[in-house]
């Protein structure tokens, strides 16, 4: 018989499926709706110390296709298929007082369930390295079972905050092991994408003491500009700054910088982001070697808190250890990482003639820089 349930950094999950920190856990009641929904585990809307004010008008919205014209827009068409998701939401606009009692109300509500508080402070003095020991302290004695800690929101006006901080890995380190520290709790570090190799940040944070990474989060973007009125289609006043870009569209992308971390770090763990809205988009993520995964923008569309996603992911999940039991396969645990062994270098790609290609270099070059070697 088959088994849903996961052990991950050291918590027992019914399911490897999470509903990740983004707009539909940032109410109590849309959180207990996501557990009752059969989400096994809830990360929490980011918590931080400082007063947070979003942009006048709409923080999110959803680019689609056209497929006829190929025309991506957040225009809704007849027809037209999901793309992406666009946001320049800020972290929870719910000080840690209103947090703290409800984090505690949700777990006594669900026991079994997994609360997952989302924290972040900036990095910029040792005031904020207490204010991250603080948020980590409360949230933990009020019950949550894991803290991830936001090293990734992509549009921080702050030059020592979110993604800032996440695009450096001695930071990346000091913030996760001033965490640590106070921390009864595992600690995940949540990385932005939007790096250069994201395996130094990732090594940062291990270092630091983390117990697994979240990635990816949102990519930094901007929303398209319509053609008839020359504005971008989501503006205060006509102005416009950085989002982060989710959905469908990242999926690709997303996998491809799991993949640098898994395989550098193949004894690590890891909880997948990007594009997941059917079984098949999961399984990509545990392919590569992640214990669990989060969703956002197929949530959002899906009631808020995605009751018919969640649905799909676990009948997914059942249907394919059935199809594969004759493999032996019974759990996550069978079947985790087996395809990460099978990305390589490009130079690894059989090409039809090997004996010409020489890495991008000219013939003699190999030859040369082993003589040089040599000597």
């Amino acid at each position: 018989m088959s088994d849903l349930s996961v052990t991950f950094t050291g918590i027992r999950f019914e399911n490897p499926f999470l509903l990740s920190s983004a707009p539909p856990t940032e109410s109590e009641s849309n959180i207990l709706r996501a557990f009752e929904a059969g989400w096994a585990g809830v990360v929490t809307k980011t918590i931080g110390v400082h007063p947070v004010v979003n942009v006048k008008g709409p923080k999110t919205n959803f680019m689609r296709t056209d497929p006829a014209s190929g025309l991506i827009s957040m225009k809704k068409k007849t027809g037209a298929a999901l793309h992406s998701s666009w946001n320049w939401e800020l972290i929870s606009d719910k000080p840690l007082d209103w947090w703290i009692g409800r984090l505690a109300r949700l777990k006594k509500a669900h026991p079994k369930k997994v609360l997952i508080a989302s924290i972040m402070a900036g990095s910029g003095s040792d005031e904020e390295m207490r204010h991250w020991q603080m948020l980590a302290k409360a949230c933990q004695e009020d019950g949550a079972d894991a803290l991830e800690l936001n090293l990734s929101c992509p549009h921080m006006d702050r030059p020592d905050m979110g993604s800032n901080i996440g695009k450096d890995e001695e930071l990346i380190s000091v913030v996760t092991q001033v965490v640590k520290e106070v921390a009864r709790v595992p600690v995940w570090a949540k990385l932005t994408p939007s790096t250069t190799d994201i395996v130094v940040e990732a090594r940062g944070a291990f270092l630091g003491g983390a117990d697994a990474i979240s990635s990816s989060n949102t990519f930094t973007s901007l929303p398209v500009i319509d053609p008839e009125t020359l504005e971008f289609e989501m503006n205060v006043e006509g102005l416009v700054s950085t989002g982060g870009l989710g959905g469908p569209a990242i999926l690709p992308l997303s996998l491809a910088k799991m993949a640098q971390m898994t395989s550098a770090f193949p004894d690590e763990e890891f909880s997948g982001i990007g594009g997941i809205a059917e079984f098949p988009h999961a399984l990509n993520y545990f392919l590569l070697g992640c214990g669990t995964v989060q969703v956002c923008t197929a949530a959002m569309l899906d009631h808020a808190v995605g009751p018919n996603v969640v649905k799909n992911l676990v009948r997914g999940m059942e249907e394919f250890l059935e199809k594969n039991a004759s493999r032996g396969w019974k759990s996550l645990e069978d079947f985790r990482g087996i395809r990460r062994d099978r990305i390589v270098s490009h130079s690894k790609i059989k090409r039809p003639d090997e004996a010409h290609y020489h890495g991008g270099y000219d013939e003699e070059a190999p030859a040369a820089a082993q003589a040089k070697e040599a000597k």
